[in-house]
């Protein structure tokens, strides 16, 4: 599979926090030429392990912001709470997927009150998410529940992962699957290499409910040294000044000062500089301290953990569909890469 085959694939995946079961299953057929070992822990992390020594980790969310069914209408439409951050504003009108207990795929579509019948008041608001409805094309609540949807069925917006043009590609889940995929990728370019620590990759749950998965895992695998690989907020489009952008896509990969969820030791952070440029890879400062990663939780587990973060920057990342350009990606696998054959110099 070339890369953005891989990511077409991880993309499209369904997995909505708390439902990472279609993700896991992927990720783990895409690892397991490349590891020793393969566990899944009772919260669903999947941990994927390579050799012996003190422990490296790298860390991945597999999940997705997304939705829940909260309520079924007696005449079938379907009201939804959100699991993650979504921006209300973006979210009517598109085709979203529902996973039915028995497994299968529902499709529907995001509807509101029709404009036509507003006021002009009312049509200037963002639409409240708890106005809003999933249409699947039921007459009843007993059509519904027969489809094998039921209150707590995840569904997210789903639109397929596709090139555009220039190396820009558009999909969903960017934020991260791209680092799923970074992960994935280092694991397999590194297979043949042996590396002087034992590598243990997390594939982690839950990110998007509060960094919950990458907790329990840390405490669990208990590394010396933790890198967590991000799909993070790319802000270079109109309007927005160069001072706020969190970065910018073309720049390469993101390396992580600060954030809401840590403040990165300048060991970590000069230690990413210093393999980036013994590799000719083009880096930028992800600018505090927007969002959070898993490193949040990673570095404050056991007794502390020497924890970092690199990012590819995407466009619009907790909206319906997101943007990214292919040799930020590149670059950042490349630097994924760097860190881990270097990584023994944060052991001593």
């Amino acid at each position: 599979m070339e890369l953005l085959e891989r990511l077409k694939a991880l993309s499209d995946a369904f997995g909505v926090a708390g439902h990472e079961d279609e993700v896991r299953e992927l990720i783990r057929g895409m690892a397991s030429p490349y590891v020793d070992s393969i566990e899944v822990d009772p919260l669903g992390n999947l941990i994927c392990s390579r050799g012996e020594g003190p422990t490296v980790m790298l860390d991945a969310h597999m999940d997705e912001v997304g939705f829940l069914v909260r309520w079924i209408e007696k005449d079938g439409f379907i009201r939804i709470t959100p699991v993650g951050g979504w921006d209300e504003r973006l979210l009517l009108g598109h085709r979203v997927v529902i996973r039915a207990r028995n497994g299968k795929k529902v499709k529907g579509i995001i509807g509101a009150t029709p404009p036509h019948i507003l006021s002009q008041e009312e049509r200037k608001k963002a639409v409240p998410l708890e106005d809003l409805f999933v249409d699947v094309g039921a007459k009843s609540r007993e059509e519904v529940e027969e489809m094998g949807i039921a209150i707590g069925s995840p569904l997210t917006i789903h639109y397929p992962c596709e090139p555009l043009r220039g190396g820009y590609v558009t999909g969903k889940a960017f934020d991260d699957r791209v680092g799923c995929l970074g992960a994935l990728e280092a694991l397999r370019i590194t297979a043949e290499e042996e590396l002087p620590y034992k590598l243990v990759v997390n594939f982690a749950t839950g990110e998007e409910l509060g960094l919950r998965g990458a907790k329990a895992a840390a405490y669990r695998i208990n590394p010396r040294v933790a890198l967590a690989i991000e799909g993070t907020i790319g802000a270079d489009v109109p309007g927005i000044p160069e001072a706020k952008q969190p970065t910018r896509l073309g720049a390469g990969p993101a390396i992580t000062v600060a954030d809401r969820s840590i403040v990165v030791r300048p060991k970590m952070v000069e230690f990413l500089e210093a393999v980036a440029r013994e590799e000719g890879i083009p880096f930028q400062y992800k600018l505090p301290t927007y969002g959070g990663t898993d490193a949040g939780a990673i570095h404050l587990e056991r007794g502390g953990i020497l924890a970092g973060v690199v990012s590819v920057p995407c466009r619009y990342i907790h909206s319906p569909v997101s943007l990214l350009y292919l040799p930020d990606l590149e670059a950042t696998v490349k630097l994924v890469v760097g860190f881990l054959r270097r990584a023994e110099g944060l052991l001593r």
